[in-house]
């Protein structure tokens, strides 16, 4: 495909992930801010070539926890899937690595 990384931003999957304040705990509404902001420069460098991240507090439970864009479009999980696979990554191991990622740096946060 003549990929030549990086790649511009328009062309970049958006990954918007979004944390629940539940996740630090019972005053989590008073972290998710500073968590949000603590967890986008740690993962930043993760797949940067290709990957444009976004982690947002989620205060709206209709919203998706995860979404993906390029080019200002959202894709479905296929053409995510799809997207990801040109870099050889699949798409469940991809979302499994953020989970965990996100994981220790919670714990990190709240210095556990």
């Amino acid at each position: 495909m003549g990929l030549s990384l990086p790649l511009p931003l328009y062309k970049k999957l958006t990954v918007t992930f979004r944390v629940e304040p539940g996740c630090l705990g019972p005053d989590g509404a008073d972290h998710i801010d500073g968590f949000c902001k603590y967890a986008k420069k740690a993962v930043a460098k993760l797949d940067s070539d290709f990957v444009r991240w976004v982690i947002t507090p989620r205060y709206d439970k209709s919203l998706p926890e995860t979404e993906y864009k390029t080019n200002n479009k959202k894709l479905d999980h296929d053409k995510a899937e799809k997207y990801l696979r040109v870099f050889d990554k699949e798409l469940d191991d991809f979302e499994e690595h953020l989970q965990d990622k996100l994981s220790v740096l919670i714990d990190e946060y709240l210095g556990r």
